[in-house]
């Protein structure tokens, strides 16, 4: 008689998120995994496969929930600068979360090492580039972006300026200098 699951998957996908996110794959071991996740090694074999099968999985689920957070930012129908300013400072505001980004972190870790998980970041950060060009469309539509500038290449920019961001917060503490760039970088939209 197959035992059923006594734990919820979201639940410590989460806490692996967590491990993940702080320590990097390749610094997390599997041991590691089972006592900060709370389940069984064969469990977690058995629901989400070997540990990259494992990490895979966890940054689908940041990713979904890394949406959530921006579709949510978005349906706010604020002035569009305003919203470009708050995609901006997500990036400064982690309550309970580790700094920078699980995404990111990814990417740098293990970019040139997996190509899974390099297509995996590379359409991550198209599908934000995406999200940032049809706001700014937006933007230049209703006149509050100046409707001169190219809104491919502005999406590019404001892309590089999140990354970047996702990546300083990391180290950096001083918040005057990080909303300094977070202010200069705005000031280019006219």
């Amino acid at each position: 008689m197959a035992r059923h699951k006594e734990f919820e998957v979201n639940e410590v996908l989460d806490r692996a998120i967590h491990l993940f996110w702080v320590q990097g794959y390749e610094k997390t071991s599997m041991q590691e995994l089972v006592e900060y996740m709370g389940i069984h090694r064969r469990s977690i074999y058995d629901t989400f496969g070997d540990k990259h099968a494992l990490f895979m999985r966890a940054l689908k689920r940041y990713q979904a929930i890394q949406n959530k957070k921006m579709r949510l930012l978005v349906e706010k129908q604020d002035p569009v600068k305003e919203l470009l300013r708050l995609f901006l400072e997500t990036t400064l505001e982690k309550e309970g979360e580790p700094q920078g980004c699980f995404i990111v972190n990814s990417g740098v870790e293990l970019g040139i090492l997996d190509q899974e998980v390099s297509s995996f970041v590379e359409d991550s950060y198209l599908k934000t580039e995406k999200l940032l060009y049809n706001l700014i469309l937006v933007g230049q539509q209703t006149g509050e972006i100046d409707s001169k500038l190219d809104p491919e290449a502005l999406s590019h920019y404001f892309m590089n300026a999140w990354l970047g961001l996702r990546t300083m917060v990391k180290t950096a503490t001083n918040q005057e200098k990080l909303s300094g760039i977070i202010n200069t970088t705005l000031s280019i939209l006219g």
